[in-house]
């Protein structure tokens, strides 16, 4: 092998041309930033080159094929690099609905804009932004779990689509990733699913440069990955020089011929090559500065004071490389869909609404509702039974717990595990590995799938990361959380979620909805499906509930404007209102009857969603919670936390300031003041304080 400094300097032949290219739009545009990361795509040029120009099945004139192969940057600090690739390609924007705008994706104005406000090239990738970004990426590790939904959602549309003679879904998921992904534990978690499920349409490209912020990886990280990847059951295969494009090219190919398993090439490369700083992490995170940019310029053999240079024929080229190979294969799956259509109406008429983020139509009618029930049902139970009633109805919903379905509740019944021998079915089981299952979640929305998760409350900390980029990507996934409060009673405070109800409803553009009987459940279901651009997080108990009596109180559907006047006082305003959500809102009702029973004016309003009430205007909110009624009590199992914007400073609550403990509910219930006595004796405290 030649030593590096003979291989730095451009040897004039258009690929080395194409690729120096994209190295030095990275090394200008995070010098024109002052921020960002250029030595990873300074390193990575020649395997993203590859990939593109030689195998990718993509048409940068319609980036939204859906037989498309996947090209996910879990590196995501190393956005650059496919920036100029996007740039490159010639890939054609699309806006929201899937329609060209005649602009391209990645102008090279918006290159030297990287990181400015508003611009389409932000500092790391963000779905919904920039077409052909397929997923937002940057939390270390999400990009390798998105991938991994992504291909259990092509083998699971495969499974469900396709037809002798009509294998409309067969694309791959490509991956860069680096030794930050492999160190996050959300990449093992889902490198272990999606060997298991044996996804031999996954390849992760591993940059193995053995460089962090800190320093060398030795600091901190000395293990062999490729044995850690061969136990977890991936063929993996090893390219010892990232410039050494024809042993990635032959890598490639073994992936694609390859049937049986998920593949794994690590790439060894030298981050910021060719530059002063090469293999050193002061080439990670931040510009290399003028003097160091000129002179890696002259080494590569490029006009050392050229900014931004995309030199004649490069663009040309390379998008001819990518749309020679990408636009016949996107007419010759349109065509194939066609002659699909004319055979298989009912399945093509499904992939459209798949397409158009549609659910299958008429899933509502089969939403069931409740009779009144003293004793009622844990929402966890009514949850399962919606489950159950619409999944029929519903080709693209599919779903499982974290190991816990017996528990939460989401199995359905009568339909088959999704397993390596068994692509077609409905229920997922993702072990025990909550960060990966919302990853993967994401990934299936992001791949026509509307999946649901499903573990207890409390473990909702170990897939914060998700949940959030779920949010910020506007992906309605379905996280259902179950033991919800300290109802679960003998398991004790570890298990008995008090804060994370708060943290959850701090997530922007999260729909958190805490439903009080099986009525308020079915509601629930139905928003969190007629959700296009939010996920919902749905909070549900373990213990009984009793099912309201809908034709003495408000129907259910006030749910849909996320708080609603359940019962109301007689005779005029009321004196006092009193707030419940969950498992607590009967014990409210129940409160309310006998402050009724007292002659005093109660209301009660039940207010599962904050979220969705906080989307209706003004004068439906104060109606709800008038501001000149300031006796306000708000009972909730969890904890306090942003119950102010609705009792305000005058009003009171009942929730939790301490962790739980281990003993049965009736006891805690007791002990922390959840009890009709308790309710009815702070109702009139703040309504003596309110004269």
């Amino acid at each position: 092998m030649p030593e590096p400094d003979q291989r730095i300097h451009e040897n004039g032949s258009p690929d080395r041309l194409a690729i120096d290219t994209i190295r030095t739009l990275a090394m200008d545009a995070v010098q024109k930033a002052n921020s960002g990361h250029p030595g990873t795509p300074m390193a990575l040029a020649p395997v993203v080159h590859t990939l593109w120009s030689r195998f990718l099945r993509y048409d940068p004139a319609a980036p939204d094929w859906p037989n498309r192969d996947r090209f996910v940057l879990s590196v995501g600090h190393a956005s650059m690099l496919l920036y100029a690739v996007l740039h490159l390609a010639g890939v054609r924007e699309i806006d929201a609905d899937g329609q060209p705008t005649g602009h391209p994706a990645v102008s090279l104005d918006d290159i030297k804009q990287f990181r400015q406000l508003s611009s389409k090239t932000p500092g790391h990738p963000e779905y919904r932004m920039t077409t052909g970004v397929e997923t937002t990426t940057g939390p270390l590790g999400q990009g390798c779990g998105n991938s991994v939904g992504m291909a259990l959602a092509e083998r699971a549309l495969a499974a469900r689509y396709n037809r002798d003679g009509f294998d409309l879904f067969d694309h791959d998921v490509y991956v860069l990733c680096g030794d930050g992904d492999m160190m996050e534990g959300v990449s093992g978690e889902a490198a272990s699913i999606a060997g298991h499920l044996k996804l031999s349409n996954l390849c992760w490209i591993y940059d193995s440069n053995h460089i962090s912020i800190e320093g060398s990886t030795d600091l901190a990280f000395d293990e062999d990955v490729g044995q850690r990847f061969q136990a977890y059951g991936w063929n993996v295969l090893h390219v010892d020089d990232a410039n050494d494009t024809e042993a990635l090219a032959e890598a490639i190919a073994t992936f694609r011929a390859t049937s049986d398993a998920p593949t794994f090439i690590m790439v060894h490369s030298v981050i910021g090559w060719g530059s002063p700083r090469a293999g050193s992490e002061k080439a990670h995170g931040e510009a290399l500065g003028e003097d160091n940019v000129r002179a890696t310029k002259k080494a590569y053999g490029w006009p050392e004071d050229a900014q931004f240079l995309v030199p004649e024929g490069v663009a040309e080229r390379f998008g001819a490389a990518v749309a020679d190979r990408g636009k016949p294969a996107r007419e010759a799956w349109e065509a194939l869909f066609a002659r699909y259509r004319a055979a298989f109406p009912q399945e093509a008429a499904e992939i459209d609404e798949l397409r158009r983020g549609k659910l299958h139509s008429g899933w509502q009618q089969a939403i069931p509702s409740f009779e009144a029930d003293a004793k009622g049902l844990a929402s966890r139970d009514s949850s399962g039974k919606v489950i159950n009633a619409v999944a029929p109805h519903l080709p693209a919903l599919l779903g499982g717990a974290a190991d816990l379905s017996p528990s939460t509740k989401t199995d359905i019944k009568g339909a088959t595990s999704f397993e390596a021998t068994n692509y077609g079915g409905k229920n997922l089981h993702f072990g025990v590995r909550e960060h990966a299952m919302g990853s993967v979640a994401n990934g299936m929305a992001l791949s026509y799938l509307r999946p649901y998760t499903a573990t207890f409350l409390v473990f909702a900390d170990y897939m914060r990361a998700p949940i959030r980029l779920a949010a910020i990507m506007e992906l309605p996934v379905v996280f259902v959380f179950t033991h919800d409060s300290i109802g679960v009673g003998e398991d004790g405070p570890t298990h008995q979620p008090i804060e994370h109800l708060a943290t959850l409803r701090a997530i922007p553009g999260l729909d958190t909805i805490r439903p009080g009987d099986a009525n308020e459940v079915a509601v629930a279901w139905k928003v969190a499906l007629e959700h296009s651009h939010e996920p919902t997080a749905l909070i549900l108990s373990r213990q009984a509930i009793p099912t309201l009596d809908r034709s003495k109180y408000a129907s259910a559907d006030g749910l849909e404007r996320g708080g609603y006047v359940l019962a109301d006082a007689e005779g005029g305003a009321p004196e006092v209102i009193l707030i419940g959500t969950g498992s607590e809102l009967p014990m409210v009702v129940d409160a309310h009857e006998r402050l009724t029973a007292d002659g005093i004016r109660s209301r009660v309003v039940s207010l599962p969603s904050w979220y969705l009430f906080e989307k209706q205007d003004r004068a439906y909110r104060e109606s709800v919670l008038p501001p000149a009624i300031t006796a306000r009590l708000a009972v909730e199992q969890a904890g306090s936390f942003g119950w102010d914007r609705y009792v305000t400073s005058d009003g009171g609550t009942i929730t939790m300031s301490t962790f739980g403990a281990s003993a049965p509910l009736a006891k805690l219930q007791e002990k922390y003041g959840f009890t009709v006595d308790n309710i009815v004796q702070m109702a009139r405290e703040l309504m003596e304080k309110a004269k």
